[in-house]
């Protein structure tokens, strides 16, 4: 007698059938947690940064213009008179962008008597937004 020692055409449906259920059962579960990643990691960096920004402005004496942006934290300042209070660059890196690539939001003042914004836009890229594509941060004033 004549052993057959391999799966059969149904055999292999039923695991694939069965697989393809417990991967719709976890899969959002799974891609869930990956957007709460996203936005925790965006809080993050936008808190490192704001304290970056800080320590700028504890050496230099201001906060950076609309104008020199984020790019202060790695460039020393134009004007001669700032330059040499500058003792970066402040971060080691390239400035970090948000968990959906994009630039992280900068401009002056912010909102509610802060004296800058510093924002991601979310998972969308646009201002506004409910649950994952709403703006994080320190958010600048609403112009409406």
């Amino acid at each position: 007698m004549q052993l057959n020692k391999g799966f059969t055409l149904l055999e292999m449906l039923v695991v694939l059938v069965i697989i393809g259920l417990l991967a719709g059962l976890v899969g959002p579960q799974i891609f869930g947690n990956v957007d709460k990643a996203k936005v925790e990691t965006a809080k993050i960096q936008i808190k490192t940064l704001k304290g970056t920004l800080q320590t700028l402005r504890l050496d230099i004496g201001q906060i950076p213009t609309n104008e020199e942006g984020l790019a202060l934290l790695k460039n020393p300042p134009t004007d001669e008179n700032l330059k040499q209070f500058w003792k970066g660059p402040y971060l080691e890196e390239d400035l970090p962008l948000d968990p959906w690539h994009n630039s992280y939001q900068y401009s002056v003042p912010g909102a509610n008597n802060r004296p800058f914004a510093l924002y991601s836009l979310g998972a969308d890229g646009k201002l506004g937004g409910s649950d994952y594509d709403a703006d994080l941060g320190y958010l600048p004033p609403k112009s409406y």
